[in-house]
Order: structure tokens, then C-alpha cells, then sequence
């Protein structure tokens, strides 16, 4: 027999407190020397990368002569032989994307002022490291700011800003026209399409398109206009030094399509790019996307707030550690001090847990069930109230703000 279903009421759910912590009384709980950057160490990590980097593409180099020849001198059957072939790439591919996920995480070390005390050090670096992976570094750097100043807002956040019931033309929940399947009964075939389009391609939408940026914002927002909304007039050259960036990878990879031909390009260079975008997309939409964290409208927001409203996962393992470099495990504690190096954040952590209690949270529920989970669960958040939480294909939630008269209580 199947069980009976529990009826869903909303004033059952686990009620959610905002965090009532200062920003200065959680910077006390931080030793002093986890604030302080090494350039040297940071150039480590760098040279590390690098090195891995073209280690892979060395190894890479070798695979299709090095099997062909095991087809011709007999220890494997030509159908082995190109099982074993493509294995060796999807090898390569999974672990030079990861390579190059890791520099990019470096370039946004940069971006934060975290990888050197030096800002020429840390703009050089990250320009070069960023454009190589086709993000346009001063025009994101400056956005990409806006969301650590804004982090958890609905009225002013950069990214991963919820959608309200008015967004997607819902009715109120009492009225009888409301069908949530209607919207969002989609099979489960459409919805693995479009989150895998999610991963792939959310990044560069969100460059060209401001595709889940700030909904505030005029139509053709983008990172490439100098004039867009995302920059002051002080800040135009530097857009016009990323977009000088971006186009010499444009010059370069034509160059290699015409040097060599397009497969090899894409083999060598492409399929790891599309990776990192996955990474980045994947890691971002897990910390700031999850049905028990909240979002805040403007008179419950504060910085502080906004930074406990994110969540670290330890995505990968050893390997998203080694890299990586933390950027998953260790998110919270980088929203609330965007300049530490990556390095402290594994200790600065501990004394953050131990300081904020239930106001932490880190979820280790392995990394693809989670993207699963919650790309099908948060789908919206109401047009009222101060603190939201996401609410699922059949406009539940699995948690609520606390009520005045529960304060009080």
C-alpha cells in the first residue's frame, strides 16, 4: 500500500530567522593573518596551472598517433583501440577542463584584490588569465563586484535573481484559474535539455545577453558596450581594454582554425572551455540557488545577510580542492571577505562555523543530485514579503520567515 500524503500547510514548515550578526563582530572572529595575501604564493598556484595545463595538452598530443599504433602492431583490435581512444579524451577534456577552471578561478582571485597586494599584479594576472578563457576581465570584474555588494538582494543583486509569481504570470495562490502545471508541467526529457543548455551556455548569455542578471536593467544590457548600465563613465576605457582583450582571442583561435583545422581546435581548446563554463555555472547556481536559503528585499537586506545566504559543497571531492582551489568548498566565508586568498579560506572557515552556528550552512549533497534537485525545485519566489524562499512546481516551500507574533513569543 502506498502511504497517504501529507498535507502541505504552509504554517508548518521550519521557520527561518535572519542572521542578526554585524559585519564587524564576524570579522573579529577571523585571525588577522588570514586576511594577509602572498603574492609569491599566489604565483605558485599560478605557475602550478600552467604547468598542469600543458602537461595535459602534451599528453593530448600523443593520443591518436599512440592508439593508431596500437591497432597496427596488434595489442588491440581497431574497435578497442578507438573505445580506448575516445576514453583517453574524455580523460583529457574532463581534467584539462578542470585545469582551466582552476585558472579561471585565479583570474577572479585577481578580480577580488585576493591574489596579490599589488593591483597591477593582480589586473595583469587576471587580464590575461580571464581573456585566455574569453571573459572580458575589467567589464566582469565590475559586475561581478556589484553582486558581492548586492549578494541575496532582490532589487539589486547581479545574478541568480529569483523570478516572482508576476514574472511568470502566475495567479495568486486562492485564485481558481492558478494551474502550476500549465506553467510548469514540462517532461523530464525537456527539463534536463534545458538545464544542460543551462550549463553550457548561461555564462556567455549572461556576458552578451544579461540572461539571469538584475531584471531592472534595460533590454540590451551587456559587458561589451562601454555605455551598458553596468559602468560609470570612469569605468569605459577599462570595458574597452577587456573588448581589446576578447578580440585578439577572436584573431588567435581563427588563426588556429586556419593554422590547423576546426576539430583540432575544439578538441584541444574547445571542449575544455565549454567545461569551465559548466564548472562556473554549476558551482555559482549551487551556492546562491537552494529551497532553504533566502532571499531579501530591501528592508531585510544587509550585507552580512546576503553572505550567510549562500552555501558551501564540497563539489568534486578532493579534486574540486586541488583544482579548484576551494571555490566550492569554501564559498561562504569569500562572500563575506572577498580579498582573502582562497588559500585561509579552509581555516578562516572553521572559526566562521564555529561563530555563526545554524547561521552556516554547507550541504554535502553530492553535486549533480543537487543541480537535479534544485534546478527542478526553485522555481519561483513571491511578489510579497521580505524574506523568500523558493517555491517548487506546485508553489510549496520547505521553509518560512518567522512571523512577528513568533518573535515575540
Amino acid at each position: 500500500m502506498s502511504r497517504p500524503q501529507v498535507k502541505y500547510n504552509e504554517s508548518d514548515l521550519p521557520t527561518f530567522t535572519p542572521m542578526q550578526w554585524t559585519l564587524s563582530e564576524i570579522r573579529a572572529a577571523i585571525p588577522a593573518r588570514l586576511f594577509v595575501r602572498d603574492t609569491r604564493r599566489g604565483l605558485y598556484y599560478l605557475t602550478r596551472d600552467l604547468l598542469l595545463a600543458v602537461t595535459a595538452w602534451s599528453l593530448a598530443l600523443r593520443i591518436d598517433s599512440f592508439f593508431k599504433e596500437l591497432a597496427a602492431t596488434g595489442p588491440l583490435s581497431p574497435l578497442h583501440s578507438e573505445v580506448s581512444r575516445w576514453m583517453a579524451w574524455c580523460t583529457y577534456w574532463w581534467f584539462q577542463g578542470l585545469i582551466f577552471t582552476g585558472i579561471w578561478v585565479i583570474g577572479h582571485e585577481c578580480g577580488h584584490g585576493a591574489f596579490s597586494d599589488h593591483k597591477l599584479v593582480n589586473d595583469f594576472v587576471g587580464f590575461v588569465t580571464h581573456t585566455f578563457l574569453w571573459t572580458p576581465y575589467f567589464s566582469w570584474k565590475i559586475s561581478h563586484h556589484r553582486h558581492h555588494s548586492n549578494h541575496g538582494s532582490m532589487e539589486r543583486d547581479e545574478v541568480y535573481v529569483p523570478k516572482t509569481r508576476v514574472d511568470l504570470h502566475l495567479p495568486k495562490e486562492n485564485d481558481p484559474k492558478l494551474d502550476y502545471d500549465e506553467v510548469f508541467g514540462d517532461t523530464p526529457i525537456y527539463t534536463l535539455f534545458m538545464l544542460v543548455r543551462q550549463q553550457l551556455l548561461a555564462f556567455p548569455a549572461y556576458l552578451l545577453f544579461n540572461v539571469s542578471g538584475q531584471k531592472t536593467y534595460p533590454k540590451w544590457t551587456n559587458h561589451f558596450d562601454p555605455n551598458s548600465i553596468l559602468f560609470t563613465p570612469a569605468q569605459r576605457n577599462v570595458v574597452l581594454i577587456s573588448n581589446a582583450g576578447i578580440t585578439f582571442m577572436v584573431c588567435a583561435v581563427t588563426y588556429a582554425v586556419k593554422l590547423f583545422d576546426l576539430a583540432t581546435v575544439i578538441k584541444y581548446y574547445g571542449v575544455p572551455w565549454l567545461l569551465v563554463s559548466h564548472w562556473f555555472i554549476m558551482i555559482t547556481y549551487l551556492h546562491h540557488t537552494d529551497p532553504i536559503m533566502p532571499h531579501y528585499r530591501v528592508k531585510e537586506w544587509n550585507f552580512q545577510r546576503g553572505a550567510a545566504a549562500t552555501v558551501d559543497r564540497p563539489i568534486l571531492g578532493w579534486q574540486g580542492r586541488f583544482f579548484l582551489h576551494d571555490v566550492a568548498h569554501f564559498h561562504v566565508i569569500h562572500h563575506f571577505f572577498p580579498k582573502m586568498p582562497f588559500y585561509h579560506a579552509p581555516e578562516a572557515t572553521k572559526h566562521l562555523k564555529t561563530f555563526l552556528g545554524e547561521d552556516y550552512v554547507a550541504d554535502d549533497t553530492p553535486a549533480f543530485k543537487a543541480l537535479w534537485h534544485n534546478y527542478n525545485f526553485c522555481q519561483f519566489v513571491e511578489d510579497e514579503g521580505d524574506v523568500l524562499f523558493y517555491r517548487n512546481r506546485r508553489g510549496q516551500a520547505v521553509r518560512r520567515p518567522v512571523t512577528k507574533e513568533e518573535k515575540t513569543q
